[in-house]
């Protein structure tokens, strides 16, 4: 009996070994491969495309400098979560750029080496309720040049990778690209000209915001040609543009350049001479760029505006429909740009229908609810229930902003345009002076893929509707209505830097919202809207049958309700007052629903989950005693 425990323990023990052995052997066989796998919901531990092809053209290491208050009772437990998610992904970036990515990691403490650095490299320390002060941030740079992110908050974890990503292509960019700007209103400032009596303007808040990014040049509304030094184009509200100048933009675009339009059918800040009106007066003037949208499959109906209840400002008498504030349902939460820019403010602008044209891919960056129709100009300002009257939703949802992505072909198949002169000018000094000029061979098809972004509204852009300009103590102070400025900039940013950049996704968040709830909620809020709109169809019968009663008298004693109309309206108040019970009771049970939803999530997840595991590990563990217990009987 000895002899037998003897063997099967050092059978046991040569069995441990064996198993040691081969365990070491498979490491070190695996580690030679350097596999990985992303098995996360949405891979938010792969990097993108984009970013992989930025980090394949290194030609010299980029050097990341990681602040992050570490072991400090001041950093709040969620950045703490969040802080070594960012170690993680700068992990992988490291992994993907093979070797030309080395990351420093620092502690700044109070009053420490490490503190000045983060100061000098642009990190901003973050202060707590209670006033203490801690980091998280970093700077990237790339031989003689520098960026920084002086904050990573969680807030922009959906676009972690596209900031580290944008901050590379920054510092490893030769110079500052060139954006032109072209438009048919004074974005860029104007002078004082005593001939026409034109008033100064100072330049919009938008282009000066440019100009610190960018080198940033004027376009003429009247150009024949783009300058090659160009890389991005904005055009806001290209009102009368000319084929010539059109055809300039095809080229442009054609040989690569990034074009970002905003057009409209009522700028609203635009007003011309109104030349059918006898009287004098003025309109709100219209632009859009005819020949090239035709070419790409996309339209724009200039006699209308889009109404939207869902997304209307105001309420009441001020209820204005065509003054949209666009919030995360209404934008493209996928998009690096339209993710983070919060709110929109969408002033009388139009809605694209697109049918792209062969080889181009269109994404909707800003919709319409379901709720909205297009409405006739003469009704665009109007406020109140004359807003809507007549109001029937179109049920679709139609596209205020959309990217064209892809290979574009010209607009202009025939051969560029005729010269056409200038109002006010000779036309036999313009053909005189044609010959001169020798254009360019004409591109017929873009050589690699482009993209264009279009955009329905102009007016967006304008000060009045996106800044508010305060004097503080005589200096201008500048401060956002909304994220109009931010999506201009955003566009222009994301298209000036490396083609990756454009295609670079949105990461999926490591947070997961009660999608079902929502819906729930959605759900209720539509047979709430519905349960309205039974109600104010009622009151509109309810009044056109008293007004048929009162026609049949006549009389002064007309004013005198009768027995058949005094019935009728009893009947109206009770229907009303069934419809507020069915209204309470639905709100009710959107309560209950929703809270016993959220309930048994938490359970689930909270609960359920750690009871399944403990279960499991149970099961095992007697499994484990009964295969002993069996062994042992055995021996």
């Amino acid at each position: 009996m000895q002899s037998k425990r003897l063997e099967m323990a050092l059978y046991s023990t040569a069995g441990v070994a064996a198993l040691l052995a081969v365990l070491i052997a498979a490491n070190f066989i695996v580690s030679a491969f350097n596999a990985r796998a992303d098995l996360t919901q949405g891979g938010v531990y792969t990097l993108s495309a984009g970013t992989k092809a930025i980090l394949a053209k290194l030609e010299a290491p980029v050097k990341v400098r990681l602040y992050y208050s570490q072991g400090s009772g001041a950093v709040p437990v969620g950045v703490k979560t969040f802080s070594k998610r960012v170690e993680d992904l700068l992990g992988e970036f490291r992994s993907a750029a093979g070797g030309k990515f080395v990351i420093e990691k620092f502690n700044p403490e109070p009053d420490s080496d490490a503190e000045e650095s983060a100061q000098l490299d642009g990190v901003e320390g973050q202060l707590t309720n209670t006033g203490e002060k801690f980091y998280l941030g970093l700077s990237v740079s790339f031989l003689d040049q520098k960026a920084a992110i002086p904050v990573l908050a969680p807030d922009r974890e959906r676009l972690l990778e596209y900031d580290i990503t944008r901050a590379i292509a920054h510092v490893t960019a030769a110079k500052k690209p060139v954006v032109g700007v072209m438009s048919a209103l004074p974005v860029m400032g104007r002078t004082l000209n005593p001939l026409t009596k034109q008033q100064p303007v100072e330049p919009w808040v938008l282009v000066s915001e440019l100009k610190r990014l960018f080198d940033v040049r004027k376009v003429e509304l009247d150009a024949k040609s783009i300058d090659e030094e160009i890389k991005v184009l904005l055009v806001i509200h290209p009102r009368d543009i000319r084929e010539e100048t059109e055809y300039a933009l095809d080229q442009f675009v054609l040989r690569g350049g990034k074009l970002v339009a905003f057009v409209d059918p009522y700028a609203y800040f635009d007003q011309q001479p109104d030349m059918m009106n006898p009287f004098g007066g003025s309109q709100a003037g219209q632009s859009m760029l005819y020949r090239l949208f035709k070419a790409w499959g996309v339209e724009m109906e200039l006699g209308k505006v889009i109404a939207d209840l869902t997304f209307a400002s105001g309420a009441g008498p001020r209820l204005l429909p065509t003054l949209l504030s666009l919030n995360q349902q209404a934008l493209n939460m996928d998009d690096v740009v339209t993710s983070q820019v919060g709110t929109l403010l969408f002033p009388f602008g139009g809605a694209f229908k697109v049918k792209a044209a062969e080889g181009l891919k269109p994404t909707v960056l800003a919709r319409t609810s379901k709720n909205s129709m297009p409405v006739d100009l003469i009704i665009a300002t109007l406020s109140g229930e004359p807003s809507t009257r007549g109001f029937q939703p179109s049920g679709e949802e139609m596209p205020l902003a959309i990217r064209l992505a892809g290979k574009f072909r010209t607009a202009f198949p025939e051969g560029p345009p005729d010269a056409q002169p200038m109002p006010g000018r000779d036309r036999k000094k313009a053909e005189e002076k044609k010959p001169e000029a020798a254009r360019a061979p004409q591109l017929r098809e873009s050589a690699g893929e482009n993209s264009v972004v279009l955009v329905a509204d102009a007016d967006m852009l304008a000060d009045g509707a996106a800044v508010e300009v305060q004097d503080v103590f005589g200096q201008r102070v500048i401060i956002p209505r909304n994220g109009n400025l931010a999506l201009a900039q955003g566009l222009i940013e994301q298209l000036s830097g490396d083609q990756a950049l454009i295609g670079l996704r949105s990461r999926a968040a490591f947070t997961r919202p009660l999608t079902v709830i929502r819906e729930m909620e959605a759900l209720a809020q539509q047979q709430y809207l519905g349960k309205i709109k039974e109600l104010e169809d009622t009151l509109n019968a309810t009044q056109e049958k008293l007004q048929e009663l009162q026609k049949t008298r006549a009389g002064p004693a007309s004013a005198i309700f009768t027995a058949e109309q005094q019935a009728e309206l009893e009947n109206f108040r009770k229907k009303v007052a069934e419809t507020r019970r069915e209204l309470k009771e639905l709100r009710k049970d959107l309560r209950v629903e929703t809270d016993m939803l959220e309930f048994w999530t938490k359970a689930v997840n909270i609960a359920l989950v750690p009871l399944l595991v403990a279960l499991a590990g149970l099961a095992l563990a007697l499994a484990q005693r009964r295969r002993l217990r069996l062994a042992g009987s055995a021996t």
